[in-house]
């Protein structure tokens, strides 16, 4: 599932000067201090980039389907913010997130990138991250981190630039086998109405992201055929609390997905020998939000074996 998580007001108010460029101090570059700002990466196009923090590898972290690059920095209440993922692994190394096109925080918080057509595809969005981490002069390879669409979208841009993938955190990721687990009568609800659809509050938002899951679940089997994953430090973090389903579904749809996505997290820790995974028994679908400590943890341990010259996590 990679429905929109709407934040409170008071949680985007916590990180309304973390957010914007304005707290890049002067000297700030992508590589060094705090930064904040829009990146080009050609083609008349700017990503919004944050990075903070010191040493090696880099984190990258990806956003689930229509969320801005600081749902790792924001808490969903009054807890210190110091706690969230974004602000806990900038005390282990320089980590980084972004605003992908039509992405948002909240209905007045939407992304700070320049606008694309949409739909597009998990591929577009890996070209994307490879323009920017270029055009941004971040040195690989880099400890890639993804939620939900995210996982989706860091797995496809490993396919294409291996070297660069140190090591992977899959956040409750979606992957392409969850489409034959729903078809044939479930996939079209699913992905129409928990995918496609918009929630009511953005109807305005006409760039809102929207991603073909179909073609991109076809473009990762392709990519995963000719370029499997390389061996390296994995975690695999999976939900227990049911997802929260947009209106329109029958009460006996959960259990299916529920099964599903226990299916598709199984199947992402084996991609590689050695990979971890953990089950977040305290969280719904946003484990970085109600679990931001076992994120952090598991970012953690792929750094250490990054460090160490380790093939798998400790």
């Amino acid at each position: 599932m990679t429905a929109l998580r709407r934040l409170p007001a008071t949680a985007v108010a916590l990180l309304a000067l973390l957010c914007t460029g304005g707290i890049a101090h002067a000297r700030a570059t992508p590589r060094h201090g705090d930064f904040a700002g829009r990146v080009s990466i050609g083609g008349g196009r700017s990503l919004f980039l944050m990075c903070r923090g010191t040493g090696r590898p880099t984190v990258l972290l990806e956003a689930g389907l229509r969320n801005r690059g600081d749902i790792w920095s924001t808490p969903t209440d009054e807890r210190d913010k110091r706690t969230m993922v974004y602000q806990g692994v900038s005390k282990l190394t320089r980590v980084c997130a972004y605003d992908r096109p039509g992405t948002t925080l909240g209905v007045d918080e939407v992304s700070r990138s320049t606008p694309v057509p949409m739909p597009r595809t998990t591929t577009d969005a890996a070209n994307d991250l490879h323009r920017l981490l270029r055009a941004a002069h971040l040195r690989g390879p880099y400890v890639l981190v993804g939620h939900s669409t995210g996982g989706l979208i860091i797995r496809r841009f490993a396919a294409a630039h291996p070297r660069d993938v140190a090591g992977m955190v899959e956040v409750d990721a979606i992957a392409e086998g969850i489409q034959p687990l729903l078809e044939p009568d479930w996939w079209p609800l699913y992905n129409a109405k928990a995918l496609i659809a918009a929630p009511p509050e953005y109807a305005s938002y006409t760039d809102l992201e929207t991603i073909d899951f179909a073609a991109s679940f076809a473009q990762m089997r392709r990519a995963q055929a000719d370029s499997p994953l390389q061996r390296l430090p994995l975690v695999v973090l999976s939900h227990v609390k049911p997802f929260e389903l947009p209106a329109g579904f029958p009460p006996d749809f959960s259990p299916v997905l529920e099964r599903a996505w226990r299916t598709i997290q199984n199947q992402l820790a084996r991609l590689v020998p050695g990979a971890q995974h953990v089950v977040a028994t305290h969280s719904g679908h946003y484990i970085q939000l109600d679990q931001p400590g076992l994120v952090r943890a598991a970012i953690k341990r792929v750094i250490r074996a990054v460090r160490k010259g380790r093939r798998t996590v400790p």
